[in-house]
């Protein structure tokens, strides 16, 4: 299996999934390859043969010569590119003649703009197309956003498979025109936290992604104020509002390792989710909910296929404060409705990459 990705890094969810993908992957005695555009320092080396291809990391269309030569010379079976978004790179897989599957981890092969969140601050429910124009003041950027949006999403469709992380997703896509029989909808596992540590109190509440207002920062802030549930707020994770929440007082952790996450999550009694993007999946949530938090959040792209409930609605601060306040009251943990094992993870990929043809 040869393994293409913008980069290797621990710091975000598609990372975590492609680290998640490899790992399982060897536990199952598959040959494996990497290659990457760029390398942050925050996932360990060593664990697998990698090789840097300038271009694999870049969000136009960018050649990267380099990743020919590696592709032939290691010959793989199949090839699986990992939230790979410059289009040159995914019309050079769908040429090559070896089958491949692409995780599609955001909305940039249907969505030219803010992940289906309008400049007016509404959720868009309607397919990509000239309406995207209203969400962008200057139009000769909007042309050229949208055909590079269109040209992604036209190599895409050139592969064998596309893999995505919710029926979210899913949706999406065959709203743009993809055959839904080439999508597959495969949930990730939560890697790399030690889920069965000895618990610690719980007397916090968390904010755990990057501190942007598509996340609902702001949100965050204004749920937790009006449930008044009388503890702390932290946000783990750094962004363009960071400076603003220290101003304000908070505590910000920045970028945590794998161990002071879980820390983290086991520390909170409630994490609060108001994303205000459409989540393709929300993994943070997921991640709380298997080390024994409970998740106040709206509902928001794929978030309602695994959250127990109760959702707020998309939007509504007031709702969001009174799940919020009603779950610090009952302590108890929820299960998620979708856990999907290391091991099941692993049978699932291999079940995917049979059916890559």
């Amino acid at each position: 299996m040869l393994h293409i990705a913008p980069r290797w890094s621990a710091r975000g969810g598609a990372d975590q999934y492609l680290l998640a993908t490899m790992d399982s992957l060897a536990r199952e005695g598959v040959e494996q390859r990497l290659a990457v555009g760029a390398v942050d320092g925050s996932a360990a080396g060593g664990r697998f043969p990698l090789v840097r291809c300038e271009g694999l990391d870049a969000r136009t269309a960018m050649a990267a010569a380099e990743i020919d030569p590696v592709a032939r010379a290691f010959a793989p079976d199949r090839i699986h590119l990992h939230a790979v978004v410059n289009p040159w790179v995914l019309e050079w897989a769908a040429g090559l003649g070896t089958p491949a599957v692409l995780s599609v981890q955001d909305h940039r092969f249907f969505c030219p703009g803010r992940g289906k969140w309008t400049r007016s601050g509404e959720v868009c429910s309607a397919p990509m197309g000239e309406h995207c124009g209203d969400c962008f003041s200057d139009e000769a950027y909007c042309r050229s956003i949208l055909a590079l949006t269109r040209r992604r999403l036209r190599a895409a469709c050139g592969l064998s498979h596309l893999h995505v992380l919710s029926r979210y997703m899913r949706r999406e896509l065959e709203a743009v025109g993809v055959d839904g029989a080439q999508i597959e909808v495969l949930p990730p596992c939560v890697h790399g936290l030690d889920v069965d540590a000895e618990e610690v109190p719980r007397d916090g509440v968390l904010f755990a992604g990057r501190l942007v207002a598509a996340k609902g920062v702001a949100d965050a802030v204004a749920a937790w104020r009006e449930s008044e549930v009388g503890a702390r707020l932290v946000f783990a994770g750094t962004g363009s509002a960071r400076a603003e929440l220290e101003r304000e007082g908070f505590e910000v952790t920045g970028w945590l390792d794998r161990e002071r996450l879980a820390h983290a999550y086991r520390r909170c009694r409630v994490l609060v989710m108001p994303s205000r993007w459409q989540e393709p999946f929300g993994i943070a949530g997921l991640e709380a909910l298997e080390l024994g938090a409970q998740v106040a959040a709206w509902r928001s792209g794929g978030v309602e296929e695994w959250h127990p409930g109760p959702l707020a609605e998309w939007g509504d601060v007031e709702g969001l404060a009174a799940i919020l306040r009603e779950l610090w009251a009952r302590p108890r943990r929820e299960e998620a409705r979708i856990s999907v094992s290391p091991h099941g993870f692993a049978y699932a990929l291999l079940a995917l990459y049979a059916r890559v043809t």
